[in-house]
């Protein structure tokens, strides 16, 4: 496997990816850079959870000229994506003064009009936004070079196929253009045909990237019930040290505030601290000082943390890709690992397709009580009571302690010392969580049918879409006898086939050549 100096990629690039913690090249990465560095138009075919977003991104931060404006566009299938990849891209691109602005459905048109304005040098958007600013003329495409269609088979199932037409044809011919895909349906093979110049075709075959080291379990919760379910978990199941995944930056600093108020030993990391900050948190954590690390998944890319018990999920991922690289943070040299999901009843299609790139069946878990929650704090604080009283010293408080000896009998002095340890009202602390939107659910469901066509009248303006014709109890449908309580430990492999169909042409067939680089 080559390291990222060898691919040719300037002294600058190479010390913000250092920075990043990225190491090793993986091998999309090493089959598309060079290609992508001298201008040749690329097909990358392989699955998620192998680096795609630095594979593009790195090539168009080489060639970004920081004087100009606007020169590459990346189109997203889902907001969460187009904004994963808009702070990877910030982070990698900010030593060289890179601007990159992420635009969405679902956000204040104006404040995105206010940010194109600035001229972001590169842009990154879901297609339905992307129109609106076209047709509002509030954006011009006339001086884009790099073009880049990521997760193209996401986006033709949610039924942008006339969208991403529409949008290319507002970009000049002679420019570079990318096309990342897990699949290759027969319709993004047109879009290869119609949009893209001699293409080369780098296919990346398929390999488990789990371990069996990571137990791994979901929960399925509302959103407003997450924060304390979660809590709950911590008290019940004690993890020596935890990472917490959030979605957004705001996501991050609530949760990392919230629970600090019911006192855990939190702090949370993202891409608006300062390089400084950053590495004074990763130090408390690493010494200590702190029990959990909450943060994006940019923020946590390349942390080799040892010791790291559980990583939880409060977010699931837009896609299997994230969640492969969170889990990794635990399960390591040898040692037992545990991850928990939070996922909503709409989001359980991509619970399912983690499972089909791990394959490995996720194990539903049943809530703690609040009863249990806080059984487990006491059990905790009976510990921690005995390690005080190992290092107690009296001798400068004689006078109360006998006092206090005087007045109460032991078992009162006790029971009053344990519940004050255990925090007994913690969990009524009040904690603000803002609620953040479930993902779009997949076109047709898991147990819905998934036809060959597309539905223009589908999407909606953040890039997602909601099936009409899939099934809507697929996320009631789970085993209720298979969810297990908090603690227990138990393994369940199991894959699970891809029956991804994929949709038909509509406009006509078109003969699809490509070239494959056995270079």
């Amino acid at each position: 496997m080559l390291k990222f100096s060898e691919l040719g990629l300037s002294q600058d690039l190479l010390t913000a990816i250092e920075k990043h913690g990225y190491v090793e090249a993986t091998p999309i990465q090493e089959e598309t850079i060079p290609l992508t560095l001298k201008g040749i138009d690329v097909i990358g075919q392989a699955q998620t959870g192998t680096g795609k977003t630095a594979a593009f991104g790195l090539p168009i931060l080489e060639n970004i000229d920081p004087t100009a404006g606007l020169q590459a566009l990346i189109i997203s299938p889902t907001r969460e994506l187009a904004i994963q990849t808009q702070e990877e891209l910030y982070q990698l691109g900010r030593d060289k003064r890179v601007k990159v602005q992420v635009v969405y459905g679902g956000a204040d048109i104006r404040k995105q009009i206010n940010g194109l304005k600035n001229r972001p040098h590169i842009l990154v958007g879901t297609p339905g936004r992307l129109l609106d600013h076209l047709n509002r003329q509030t954006l011009k495409l006339d001086s884009i070079k790099n073009l880049v269609l990521d997760e193209a088979d996401e986006m033709l199932d949610m039924g942008f196929l006339d969208d991403i037409e529409a949008i290319l044809k507002k970009i000049p011919d002679h420019r570079q253009t990318m096309l990342f895909s897990a699949t290759m349906p027969p319709a993004i093979k047109r879009i290869g045909v119609q949009f893209m110049h001699e293409p080369k075709h780098v296919k990346i075959e398929a390999k488990e990237l789990t371990t069996d080291l990571v137990d791994q379990y979901y929960v399925k919760a509302k959103e407003f019930e997450k924060f304390d379910v979660m809590t709950r978990f911590f008290d019940v199941q004690n993890p020596k040290l935890t990472i917490i995944f959030g979605r957004t930056k705001r996501r991050v600093d609530e949760l990392a505030r919230g629970l600090e108020l019911r006192g855990y030993r939190a702090a949370g990391i993202h891409g608006d601290l300062s390089q400084q900050m950053r590495m004074k948190v990763l130090r408390q954590f690493k010494n200590g000082e702190l029990d959990i690390l909450v943060a994006t998944d940019v923020a946590a890319r390349g942390l080799d943390i040892k010791d790291v018990s559980h990583v939880y999920n409060y977010d699931i991922p837009q896609d299997p890709e994230s969640y492969v690289h969170r889990i990794g943070r635990t399960g390591r040299a040898g040692a037992h690992g545990t991850s928990l999901t939070f996922v909503a009843p709409i989001e359980i299609d991509y619970l399912r397709d983690i499972e089909k790139l791990t394959k490995k069946r996720m194990l539903p878990l049943k809530p703690p009580t609040k009863e249990e929650a806080l059984a487990g704090r006491i059990a905790v604080a009976t510990d921690a009571v005995e390690a005080i009283i190992a290092k107690a010293d009296t001798t400068s408080i004689e006078e109360q302690v006998n006092n206090l000896v005087n007045q109460y009998d032991a078992e009162t002095l006790a029971a009053a010392l344990l519940r004050s340890a255990a925090r007994p009202g913690a969990e009524d602390v009040p904690v603000k969580i803002t609620p953040e939107r479930p993902l779009p659910r997949k076109k047709g469901g898991n147990g819905g049918s998934r036809s060959g066509g597309f539905n223009r009248n589908r999407r909606n303006g953040n890039g997602g879409g909601r099936g009409r014709g899939g099934d809507r109890r697929n996320g009631s449908r789970e085993s209720r006898d298979g969810e297990r309580r908090y603690g227990e430990k138990r393994h369940a492999n199991g894959s699970r086939s891809n029956d991804r169909r994929s949709s038909q042409s509509r406009n006509g067939r078109h003969a699809f050549t490509i070239h494959e680089n056995n270079d």
